[in-house]
């Protein structure tokens, strides 16, 4: 009742519609999760809108449930349905890898459905995939009944127009954000009133190596650019080096609390971007209160689904469309694998192809990987002769760009196999660097006149 008292108080014309369907709706969590059934599909809202009391409540009614499978992209908190001793009566599908859930996809107990971002909301809208629930956590409603998804609007939106019922958390510490972030009272069947923090994601500090990687992603960005930034460390230290940038803009998926100090300077206004000029584009964000209170009713902001955000097509519409990502792995022809380590499923596909595909495609585009040149404390060079046994393709060499580590930047776009070994190498780390030429020349990818001097 406390989220809306005050509005009961002072009750406008403008209420008369939706308060009193609000008020019928609002439910306890444990009351809305008894309508969820053995083998039901459920959706659940991802990052830091994850909805937490109504999984507690779900997860409360294990005994009596069978094989509920429960599908998100990455969520933050609660995710104890992946445990062992609720394997018989939830099965996790994950779309994108959080660490709350990466234990129980290695042991087997969870399932990763590989996707690209942009595709998602399709399994949804076709049947292909269809939802029986779709678990959320809302704004409370602004004077017309509408509610908003706040920190991410992601697939959140369309899941919710296509599940067969809607429940929602309503929570005053959810942001109210604009663009396409609104589902109104009467689209939902049950509300659940909770009151209290947002799950955060906290980024560490850029160390040093994370740093010089950020100042070589930084010269290639120029005035004017429109970013996007994926899930890491290096994206966000490159936010660091660009304070002397002018009118950037930003078309991304997701962002996180760096970009706050470059809106204060100026400096990432929107002002040269081809379409949505003056917005900041997303579909979510990954950060801290701070954050959330700056995106709060911030008319700079526009989120809108992932469908859109991300589709290639969209994204190659920005001139100067800059697309910075994180890889696990480079081999040596090109090849990017982001989503596992060898056989271990890490994280996912994410927006990584959608970006790189939509800015090799604008005008003055650059598709960027970012990446530490080693591994394990400088013992295994990221730069490798071949791909580990079991690791997948996300980035594929027809796709690759420029490769970037602490030691420079390889451009591999339209060049020959013995041209990119020859650019790797030269931005591995020099510990690594005569063990790859010598991979290189035995592999045929390297003519004794093109073999580098290390």
């Amino acid at each position: 009742m406390q989220v809306l008292k005050s509005q009961i108080r002072n009750r406008p014309e403008t209420q008369a519609s939706w308060l009193d369907e609000y008020l019928q709706k609002r439910t306890t969590a444990a009351e809305a999760m008894r309508e969820i059934r053995s083998r039901d599909r459920v959706y659940v809202h991802a990052s830091c809108a994850t909805p937490e009391d109504l999984i507690h409540a779900l997860i409360d009614r294990a005994p009596e449930l069978e094989d509920v499978e429960i599908i998100h992209m990455k969520t933050l908190g609660c995710a104890d349905y992946s445990h062992p001793q609720y394997e018989a009566s939830f099965r996790t599908v994950a779309m994108f890898i959080g660490d709350n859930v990466r234990d129980a996809i290695r042991d087997g107990r969870a399932d990763y459905l590989p996707i690209f971002l942009h595709e998602i909301e399709g399994l949804f809208e076709s049947g292909e995939r269809p939802l029986d629930f779709c678990l959320l956590q809302l704004s409370p409603p602004d004077k017309y009944g509408y509610m908003s998804f706040g920190t991410g609007v992601d697939c959140s939106l369309t899941a919710a127009r296509h599940a067969r019922r809607v429940i929602a958390e309503v929570n005053p510490n959810m942001p109210r954000t604009l663009g396409q972030t609104f589902i109104h009272v009467s689209e939902v069947d049950r509300i659940v009133e909770v009151d209290r923090p947002l799950p955060e994601l906290h980024m560490e500090p850029a160390d040093e190596t994370q740093l010089r990687i950020a100042d070589n992603v930084a010269s290639l960005i120029p005035n004017g650019a429109t970013l996007q930034l994926g899930i890491g460390a290096v994206p966000d230290a490159v936010l660091t080096r660009l304070v002397d940038h002018r009118d950037l803009g930003l078309h991304t998926e997701m962002f996180s609390d760096g970009v706050i100090p470059l809106i204060e300077k100026g400096v990432l206004n929107g002002a040269a971007k081809s379409i949505h000029v003056g917005k900041l584009v997303a579909g979510f964000v990954l950060g801290t209160r701070r954050l959330f209170d700056f995106i709060d009713d911030n008319p700079l902001f526009e989120f809108h689904p992932i469908k859109y955000v991300n589709d290639p097509f969209v994204i190659s519409q920005n001139r100067k469309m800059v697309a910075i990502n994180s890889a696990l792995q480079v081999d040596i022809t090109g090849q990017v694998c982001s989503d596992s380590i060898g056989t271990r499923l890490y994280s996912g596909f994410g927006g990584q192809l959608d970006f790189i595909r939509g800015a090799a495609h604008s005008e003055g585009g650059r598709p960027i990987i970012a990446l530490p040149a080693t591994a394990c404390r400088g013992t295994v060079s990221r730069i490798a002769p071949m791909l580990d046994p079991g690791a997948g393709v996300v980035t594929t060499r027809g796709d690759v760009h420029y490769i970037v580590t602490e030691f420079g930047v390889a451009y591999l776009h339209g060049k020959t196999l013995s041209e990119r070994a020859v650019e790797l190498i030269r931005i591995a780390h020099p510990s690594f660097r005569e063990m790859l030429t010598e991979y290189a020349y035995q592999a045929r990818y390297l003519r004794p006149k093109l073999v580098p001097v290390c």
